[in-house]
């Protein structure tokens, strides 16, 4: 790389965003099939253990989306620019990366979720000859359907993407209310308190924090894309943690009570159908539910898309905005096929999740420690697109930086294959401890060995 202008991104005609506009985006953030199918993964816990999760996992990661949001509001950048003071200007290509996999991966479990749906609306119309619901020959013309239909989303503009995600957001909701409605009336809820897994839908509480914690640690990594045009602080701090927790709990929850209430009428439990459209069906919700899911996951996937998109456009700025959509979109497609190649959608999403907290968990780590503690809460935006300036490090990356990454997803690793981490407090929270005291130690070690150089 020459030392010509490395464009940082910027988006002066976008109209500021109020406390109840940001409380709004992040509930609909959370207001989705994915937040409801992790309930359904984690009703394998029954439902107290699956509510102790909830409660304490979620509203844990959404304090770093608060402090992410801070940040963003502070400095006036998206994330992925934000780690080029924590990462190096071309370091932040890294974290860029990630980004770009990991939404590609959210489309495509929303894909994959709404596939289902087509397929038992295939068995509806067809009959079960030709189609068995979440059978192979309706789950693939599902995912071609699905991914049409998010091409066809993309490309009508972001005024059409915000209308379909409004839309969507009502749909879903009224959709969660009749089933609530119908759960609960069918069986009574002290039924499904003391109903208990059985022994082979083991789930261990850490590999369940870990899990979850992945998930909400997900949004993180997109929360200053939206709070850098937050009107004031609280809107960038106290409206995402809230707005992202309320959407969280009622999903989930819901997510929870239903794939448990579905197996008490059923006698039958497996969280390998714990999606929304096989609990639809099992409760007998019929057909209008099984689209309105279609629709709302075409609706989730259009934040996933543009975010993807987005990043890839940020690594390759010669890929327009556009064609960077339409290639993340059919990329994300193609992957929605893995599980039928691996076997078992829930142990692939359940890898996925693994990958998604073993790396993003000190990645966020790394830069909250390098904003509060390192810079002081001063980062120059000026220097954000400037070779060889103070973010330049070492021919663009700082080495401290992703040495501490390569070490903390080492670490969780190793965290995972202790029996007593699995059955406890899971490898996340601990793993991002310990992340910020090795990035911290080794730049105050740093500091220290220059100036006894001087």
């Amino acid at each position: 790389m020459t030392t010509r202008e490395i464009k940082v991104d910027s988006d002066q005609h976008i109209t500021q965003m109020g406390f109840w506009d940001e409380l709004a985006t992040w509930i609909g953030a959370n207001a989705n099939n994915g937040t409801w199918y992790m309930g359904g993964v984690l009703a394998a816990l029954g439902l107290a253990g699956a509510l102790g999760v909830i409660l304490i996992s979620g509203p844990l990661a959404y304090v770093f989306l608060a402090a992410v949001g801070y940040i963003g509001y502070r400095v006036g950048a998206s994330t992925m620019n934000l780690m080029r003071p924590a990462f190096g200007v071309r370091g932040s290509i890294g974290p860029s990366l990630i980004n770009v996999v990991q939404f590609m991966g959210w489309a495509a479990v929303n894909t994959y979720i709404a596939a289902i749906s087509v397929s038992y609306l295939l068995s509806d119309l067809f009959g079960t000859n030709y189609f068995k619901p979440g059978g192979l020959n309706g789950m693939v013309i599902g995912v071609v359907i699905m991914g049409l239909l998010h091409l066809i989303s993309i490309s009508l503009g972001q005024r059409s993407i915000r209308l379909i995600e409004r839309i969507g957001i009502i749909l879903v909701i009224v959709l969660v209310l009749w089933e609530t409605v119908i759960v609960l009336k069918s069986v009574p809820l002290s039924k499904i308190f003391a109903w208990q897994p059985p022994e082979t839908a083991h789930l261990s509480f850490g590999t369940a924090i870990d899990i979850f914690a992945a998930f909400n640690l997900a949004w993180v990594t997109a929360a200053a894309d939206f709070t850098r045009f937050a009107k004031h602080r609280s809107a960038a701090t106290k409206a995402p943690f809230f707005g992202a927790t309320m959407g969280l709990y009622w999903f989930s929850i819901v997510g929870s009570l239903t794939t448990i209430a579905a197996a008490i009428s059923t006698n039958t439990f497996s969280t390998d159908s714990s999606d929304p459209s096989t609990v639809a069906s099992k409760l007998g919700l019929g057909v209008l539910a099984l689209l309105v899911i279609m629709i709302t996951s075409t609706t989730a996937n259009a934040v996933n898309l543009m975010a993807a998109g987005s990043a890839l456009n940020n690594i390759v700025p010669r890929v327009k905005l556009t064609p960077a959509l339409w290639i993340v979109t059919i990329i994300a497609t193609l992957m929605s096929f893995i599980p039928f190649v691996v076997g078992g959608f829930l142990a692939t999403f359940t890898w996925f999740l693994d990958l998604v907290g073993m790396i993003l968990g000190p990645e966020i780590a790394i830069l909250l420690v390098d904003y509060f503690l390192i810079h002081q809460q001063k980062y120059q935006l000026s220097s954000f697109n400037q070779v060889k300036g103070p973010y330049w490090y070492t021919r663009g990356f700082n080495v401290k930086a992703y040495l501490t990454w390569g070490l903390s997803v080492g670490i969780y690793f190793g965290l995972q294959q202790l029996t007593v981490i699995k059955e406890t407090i899971g490898a996340t929270w601990l793993t991002m401890g310990i992340a910020a005291i090795i990035y911290s130690s080794l730049v105050r070690f740093s500091m220290h060995f220059k100036m006894r150089k001087k």
